[in-house]
């Protein structure tokens, strides 16, 4: 229905005088902010049953929205296609609940992933907007990284359930800034230092384990 685009940063909008066959709103921020809060004021804007969120480094080889709408479960609360990543033949495996455990034993020889994800990464994330109203969106304390296992973790508790869409893709084009920048990096140590500090983690964590 409308793309709200946030230029967050200085930079040339691509967009500007091209004819989209859709409307365009543009967000300038006069000054940087956050992941979660450059998404809380787009959702600001949002008047339709649906609300995506979507880096600009996601290509689509196909449509997998209408067809993901198409599946969406009555209690879906967050949706997502499977995700290809740059130069891998196969989509990203589910996500585990986040752990320094499982953030360590995830790259040893025989980890399995789950079945079901418990979170879902912040690169695509298709919200009912009724859910993400309910959960007052996402947590504004996280500036970057964090945040999308936070509102996974609330969607979750407030009864919404995860769908992930298995037959449709999209594709990332990585940039793994955390693996090169200090900057990132402490952006990433400190949120996961959030997020395990954090009552929602911790309950649900609780929930994970009655589901289990």
């Amino acid at each position: 229905a409308k793309v709200v685009l946030t230029l967050n940063i200085p930079e040339t909008d691509l967009t500007a005088g091209r004819p989209w066959g859709f409307a365009i709103e543009r967000i300038e921020n006069p000054a940087p902010l956050g992941f979660g809060a450059n998404h809380n004021q787009a959702f600001a804007r949002c008047d339709t049953p649906w609300f995506l969120v979507l880096n600009p480094d996601i290509r689509f080889d196909s449509d997998v929205l209408a067809p993901m709408l198409a599946q969406a479960a009555p209690d879906a609360g967050l949706m997502t296609p499977r995700i290809l990543e740059s130069g891998r033949p196969v989509p990203e495996p589910h996500r585990a609940l986040l752990t320094p455990f499982e953030i360590l034993g995830r790259k040893k020889p025989g980890y399995q992933p789950p079945a079901i994800p418990a979170w879902i990464p912040g690169l695509f994330m298709l919200f009912r907007s009724q859910a993400y109203r309910q959960i007052g969106g996402f947590d504004e304390r996280f500036f970057m990284y964090g945040e999308d296992f936070d509102i996974c973790a609330r969607t979750r508790l407030a009864g919404w359930k995860l769908q992930v869409a298995e037959d449709l893709r999209a594709r990332h084009d990585a940039q793994r800034a955390s693996h090169r920048s200090k900057k990132y990096l402490y952006w990433h140590v400190t949120s996961l230092l959030k997020v395990w500090l954090s009552g929602a983690f911790w309950r649900y964590r609780r929930l994970q384990r009655t589901t289990a």
